[in-house]
């Protein structure tokens, strides 16, 4: 076993993957596409900023064909799929110079990494831009893609076996502990070498640990938002039980024909009103 450092960290993500040779070796697992590239750049943007939102891009590489982009999130959010649309939308619309031609010039892809889980809790899911006539086939026209994948729901029956050491690898380091003797991927065996403990760097440990404190900021949030929740609920639901014994209670009363309604109202804390419309249902 080798103790290895959470792919779950952007800067360990980062370090393994910004390999050119990682990263082609991903690209043409999930896509079937050989990209030639000399470099991967990290925490890209563009100037001018595309849209009323500056988008930073974890992952990022392109060749003549290709603009690949790899995002990475660890934490949930209810509008990832969005986000990363957005994302995804900002590096097309960033080829289109003139309203000449709308037509990129460069195929895109984004990555989405959701080390975290979705609550879809599918392995892959992918946006295809391709318009699809009735009976569900392409037509070859628009290539770009955008692919959600969570190593967490990898089904070794069902996900398609290109993919299962990603996500394998991917979701084996979050233990901090991983079996070489479990993969054959050469670019797995690199990424384990490079994440390896001993080898990360007190600078590459504090980004870990301000990346932890960050997380755990945004789970005690969480935490805290859900207890009030519970606790608005639990309070509406005591307020309804008491609300409808005391109405029991008025209705009981009324049909001995014993007290006034005055007197009804008075013993269960209801209004005169409330009584009169007991009355008449």
């Amino acid at each position: 076993m080798k103790q290895v450092a959470p792919l779950r960290y952007d800067v360990i993500f980062k370090k393994a993957f910004s390999v050119p040779e990682i990263f082609t070796a991903f690209v043409r697992d999930f896509l079937d596409i050989e990209i030639e590239i000399d470099k991967v750049e990290t925490d890209k943007t563009y100037t001018p900023t595309i849209g009323n939102v500056e988008v930073k891009f974890d992952l990022y590489a392109e060749d003549k064909k290709n603009r690949i982009i790899v995002e990475i999130q660890h934490v949930r959010f209810p509008d990832h799929y969005h986000r990363f649309l957005h994302y995804h939308c900002v590096a097309l619309l960033e080829q289109i110079a003139s309203s000449d031609n709308y037509q990129p010039d460069l195929r895109v892809f984004t990555f989405v990494i959701l080390t975290s889980g979705d609550k879809h809790k599918k392995d892959v899911a992918i946006i295809d831009f391709d318009p699809k006539d009735l009976q569900g086939n392409p037509i070859g026209e628009i290539p770009h893609k955008v692919i959600y994948i969570c190593p967490k729901y990898l089904d070794k029956t069902v996900t398609p076996k290109q993919y299962h050491e990603w996500l394998e690898a991917i979701e084996d380091s979050l233990d901090e502990q991983v079996d070489e003797l479990n993969y054959s991927s050469p670019e797995i065996q690199q990424i384990f070498g490079l994440i390896e403990k001993d080898l990360i760097t007190p600078k590459e440990r504090a980004v870990m640990i301000d990346e932890y404190g960050i997380e755990q900021i945004r789970q005690e949030l969480k935490k805290e938002v859900r207890q009030e929740v519970k606790k608005e609920v639990r309070q509406e639901v005591k307020y309804e039980i008491t609300d409808t014994i005391k109405k029991e209670t008025a209705i009981n009363l009324l049909s001995t024909g014993l007290l006034s309604d005055e007197q009804i109202a008075q013993a269960t804390n209801l209004s005169l009103e409330q009584i009169q419309n007991l009355k008449e249902q």
